[in-house]
């Protein structure tokens, strides 16, 4: 496989999952786009690319910013002449028992996830379409896309709606050559997962080591977390799916935690 002559932009890379995607698509060949609300991080991310022999901008994103949206994904383009890879990952986690969510956690959720991935592809999506080359628009979704679990009401509902939307993408786009995908993660142990370990220890009462054996891993079959680069190699696999084969679907990984 290779993505050399392609154009791939991530967002959230930043740090986490999305540097590791970020990293990996330009190992594979990519010019790499490194968009983050964190422009510093970006940068770093971006010159270690460089640094390792590969090409990456880092551009400044805030998903939820329509102007902000479509500025850097304009930037892309002019850098390298296309979009030919999103990869829609910024998020966050929040959690908090439904009747003590707050209105305005719940509403940051709904714009970081769902504005966000919304934003991000209608912009490339335009983009992929003018330009007559098409594309791969990669979700980043999650087991909680297909599963629920407590405390996570607002995270479960908006992943469950990423994938519609990528599922609707991939009807709408199949005559453009555009195609999408959605990777749902088990639990990665990025900051993100690292956070929530004593949040949800204190929200249960139980330990923090008993929030990893027996809410975290309980349901995998092999007690292992997910690592960034299980789902860093699938989302480069299927940034060179170019015939589609896979459109509209949804693929797990999770160490056996959901299995479709």
């Amino acid at each position: 496989m290779s993505l050399v002559g392609k154009v791939a932009l991530v967002t959230g890379a930043a740090s986490g999952i999305g540097e590791q995607c970020a990293k990996t698509l330009a190992k594979d060949g990519a010019a790499v786009v490194i968009a983050d609300l964190n422009l510093d991080g970006a940068k770093a991310v971006a010159q270690s690319i460089i640094d390792a022999g590969g090409q990456a901008i880092a551009v400044s994103m805030n998903v939820t910013s329509e102007d902000e949206v479509n500025a850097g994904i304009k930037q892309a383009v002019d850098a390298f002449g296309s979009i030919d890879v999103l990869v829609s990952n910024a998020g966050i986690q929040i959690v908090h028992p439904i009747e003590e969510y707050p209105f305005e956690d719940w509403k940051k959720m709904m714009s970081i996830h769902g504005d966000g991935a919304f934003l991000t592809t209608k912009a490339a999506y335009t983009h992929m379409k003018a330009s007559g080359r098409g594309g791969q628009i990669i979700y980043m979704g999650s087991v909680h896309s297909h599963e629920a679990s407590k405390l996570k009401s607002a995270y479960v509902f908006a992943k469950h709606g990423v994938l519609g939307l990528a599922r609707v993408i991939a009807k709408e786009g199949a005559q453009y050559g555009i195609h999408s995908y959605t990777v749902c993660p088990g639990f990665v142990l990025t900051p993100l997962v690292q956070k929530q370990i004593p949040e949800q220890a204190a929200a249960l009462n139980i330990t923090e080591e008993e929030v990893i054996k027996n809410v975290m891993l309980k349901e995998t079959v092999d007690g292992k977390f997910t690592t960034v680069d299980d789902v860093a190699n699938l989302v480069t696999y299927l940034a060179n799916d170019s015939n589609g084969a896979l459109t509209g679907q949804s693929i797990d990984v999770s160490h056996g935690w959901c299995m479709l």
